[in-house]
């Protein structure tokens, strides 16, 4: 199977976290972080910094390598494998762009029920500064078969 590489980023200040409600495109009508695919000569760092900048018009400083998730569509022989970053500083005000409108929540009003399924899964390890490795498998109308997460030490970048 033929894997595809994209970024999120997450930007965490506690007790508070930056979300984007999807506007269009794969993942419109949910809450998620900010990436997507990398171009040509992008390292993963450099796509999820321009990203984010496209999509809430905010600069990463800093960024900490959280997660490597694996996403699996039933019917789609290609793999999403998700690079997970903290935003850990950031320079601007988020503003909404095209793609995303960008807003604060309290770590304890998530919006869970208009998010993917699997964000319930790993956005803990996330917010308890774990880092983690995970595969999910969605049937065709985006509910999980399957999943498994992994709190990892630290990632084998080869």
């Amino acid at each position: 199977m033929k894997k595809k590489q994209l970024t999120l980023c997450v930007v965490y200040e506690h007790p508070r976290i930056l979300l984007g409600m999807k506007k269009r495109g794969f993942g419109a009508g949910r809450w998620n972080g900010f990436g997507g695919k990398l171009k040509e000569g992008e390292t993963v760092e450099e796509a999820a910094k321009r990203e984010l900048t496209e999509e809430a018009f905010i600069s990463a400083e800093e960024l900490e390598k959280r997660g490597l998730v694996e996403f699996e569509f039933v019917g789609n022989p290609e793999i999403l494998q998700v690079h997970i970053f903290n935003v850990k500083k950031f320079s601007g005000l988020p503003k909404e762009s095209e793609e995303m409108r960008p807003q604060w929540f309290d770590i304890n009003e998530i919006p869970y029920d208009s998010m993917w399924p699997d964000d319930k899964h790993w956005l803990p390890l996330f917010l308890h500064n774990k880092k983690f490795k995970g595969k999910v498998l969605f049937d065709k109308n985006d509910s999980i078969i399957s999943h498994e997460f992994l709190e990892i030490e630290t990632f084998d970048e080869k």
